[in-house]
This record gives structure tokens, sequence and C-alpha cells, in this order.
């Protein structure tokens, strides 16, 4: 996929083809143009779908390493680098996003 980008260096258009103003190539999960399809429709429900099943495969994905490390299968470590900064961004955003509940919804 080819991007236009605006001023500010965000997509602001995709192409399949390297028209004039789309030279940057990104792969087509990335996941910037995987955010800017979803936020302006794709137009195409089968990679709408597809993009929606990536996101709810990643979930499983996480469970599945927290699953392995819980086990003694693998240890944190043993991923590489960028996984480790990844599964971290990831916990910590949801960890954020779950906020802090101190009371019980009886009360």
């Amino acid at each position: 996929m080819f991007v236009k980008r605006d001023s500010e260096g965000r997509i602001s258009a995709v192409s399949r083809e390297p028209l004039a103003g789309f030279e940057e190539e990104l792969k087509p999960d990335s996941a910037e143009l995987v955010a800017f399809l979803a936020a302006h429709g794709s137009g195409d429900a089968r990679q709408q779908q597809l993009t929606e099943t990536d996101l709810e495969l990643v979930r499983v994905i996480e469970d599945l390493v927290d699953l392995l490390i819980d086990r003694g299968v693998i240890t944190f470590t043993d991923l590489p680098e960028a996984a480790q900064e990844k599964l971290s961004k990831r916990q910590s955003l949801r960890l954020q996003h779950r906020g802090l509940n101190l009371l019980d919804d009886d009360f």
C-alpha cells in the first residue's frame, strides 16, 4: 500500500498503486495503516473483518504468552526486546484504561 501524508506527517490518503504523491510504501499490516483504514473505513468489508479479527487475535496471543510465562515454559526475558517492549506497553495501557477501582460496584 502506498500512502500520502499531510503536513504533520499523518497518513491522509492510501493507494494500491504508487501514484503521484503516494511515494511511501507501507506493509498492509502496518499498525499506522491499519489504524488509518479503521478510522476512515476501508470500504472493503472483508478487509474490515480481517482487521477486527487481527485485533482479537492480538489479545489471544497476549494471553497465550502470559500463560506460558505463568507455567514457566518461557520467561519474559526469553522474548526479543521488541516483543518485551510491545507487551509491556499494551499491559500498561490496559491497566491505565481499567483505572483504579477501589470500591465494589455494590457500594
